[in-house]
């Protein structure tokens, strides 16, 4: 099967379920191997990660928060669910604020949108996560059970052992039409009695009685169920974005009794755990976390936010979000800050590492300058702007490569040179 992506962007805004602050979320499509990546662009629109365990916010308990730099991004588990329900593989989410818009309190809205926006196969194969033993999480009342199987299903047991809540129970396959017909409008829900327990604990600020379920004698006070058992299938729904978090797409037999956040978390790392030493391709878009993993360099010396239209060992484009609050500008002409022409040739060279040191032979080595050749500054670069630079290689021997480099701000060239790296072994 095919990856397959958003054939055009979707805003959403409204009102986070918990923190209850107005937030705007831009859904954008993405190149393959890109996977569902979250930007935090009220505080760093530059900085990007991928929506997987290694970033959940760990101490989390009725809701599944990614941490993106200083901030974090909450609530994200319906956003997930549909993705993952739908099968999109790829797709960019640009948040303005800390928590997702609740919308009515389930998946609908999320997929409606992305079903009027279109979603398009890419030529690339996706990636599936075959389970090919038992995976399982027990705390004795709670537990989850992964078994091997030919596609997603999952079967779900909901028990508060409550008067104002039944017992329900439901075995269902995950594919597109049923996900948006039988699981997506499937709002969230909560007991009578937790409601007030969870406002006192700071928890649903922006919930009510219309995009939350509040159950009393088995019915949700001044509102209509759309399913006889919609607890259970938003359940299903929260467990389908939880799972996404493994990074790809599952095949086999979910059993759950009693699940939330985090037996379903503990789940996924588990099945992270088991997949880990699988051979993963390079994506063609790398965000910081990939581009530590080739290169050496760290803060406040990585000059590279991400990479795009990545081709390991023959190009690639790179993006610096130029910030006031980059160190360099502290002493290079504090009242008339422009970045260091050195600078934009080493954010240039760092892009020209990447793609060297990304060759089979090459990996785990270092890349140092040899030579430079070329150079020319043509504009200034100041704060606000956003570095694109575009890199190919002209040679590469064994152990030397020669790469030429070209940065621009909007389609104004600032930059351009030639870099001559030797590629040595890690001492």
């Amino acid at each position: 099967m095919k990856q397959r992506t958003l054939q055009q962007a979707v805003a959403f805004h409204g009102l986070g379920l918990h923190t209850g602050k107005e937030v705007m979320v831009r859904v954008c499509p993405a190149e393959p191997n890109t996977g569902i990546v979250f930007a935090r662009v009220d505080l760093d629109p530059g900085l990007r990660v991928r929506a997987t365990f290694e970033h959940v916010q760990r101490d989390e308990t009725r809701q599944t928060s990614l941490v993106i730099g200083t901030g974090v991004v909450r609530t994200i588990e319906h956003l997930m669910a549909t993705f993952h329900g739908l099968g999109i593989d790829n797709a960019v989410v640009e948040v303005d604020g800390e928590e997702l818009p609740g919308m009515d309190g389930s998946a609908k809205d999320f997929a409606d949108a992305f079903l009027q926006a279109g979603i398009v196969e890419q030529a690339e194969e996706r990636r599936w996560l075959e389970i090919t033993a038992p995976i399982f999480v027990d705390l004795g009342d709670q537990s989850i059970v992964l078994m091997p199987g030919p596609h997603l299903s999952i079967s779900y047991t909901l028990s508060y052992r409550h008067e104002d809540l039944n017992d329900q129970f439901l075995s269902i396959t995950i594919l597109p039409e049923i996900f948006e017909r039988e699981l997506a409008p499937a709002r969230t829900f909560c007991l009578k009695q937790e409601a007030e327990q969870l406002l006192a604990q700071g928890f649903g600020k922006g919930a009510n009685l219309d995009n939350t379920l509040v159950f009393e004698r088995n019915l949700p006070v001044e509102n209509t169920l759309r399913f006889p058992d919609e607890a259970c299938r938003h359940k299903i729904v929260d467990l389908l974005g939880d799972l996404y978090l493994a990074g790809g797409f599952i095949r086999g037999h979910v059993i759950a009794t009693r699940s939330g956040h985090s037996l379903n978390l503990e789940l996924v790392r588990k099945i992270a755990m088991v997949h880990k030493e699988e051979p993963i391709s390079f994506p063609s878009v790398l965000l910081v976390e990939d581009i530590q993993k080739i290169i050496p360099h760290r803060y406040p010396f990585l000059f590279v936010d991400r990479i795009e239209k990545f081709e390991p060992g023959v190009k690639a484009t790179g993006f610096k979000q130029v910030s006031m609050n980059d160190y360099f500008f502290q002493g290079h002409f504090p009242g008339h800050p422009v970045m260091p022409g050195v600078l934009i040739i080493e954010a240039m060279a760092q892009v020209g590492g990447v793609i060297m040191l990304s060759e089979p032979a090459n990996r785990g080595k270092i890349a140092y300058f040899m030579s430079l050749d070329s150079a020319k500054f043509r504009q200034p670069v100041v704060p606000g702007d956003v570095l694109r630079m575009e890199v190919e290689v002209l040679k590469k021997r064994a152990r030397t490569g020669q790469c030429v480099g070209r940065a621009y701000v909007g389609d104004k060239l600032v930059c351009e040179a030639e870099v001559k790296f030797a590629v040595v072994d890690r001492q």
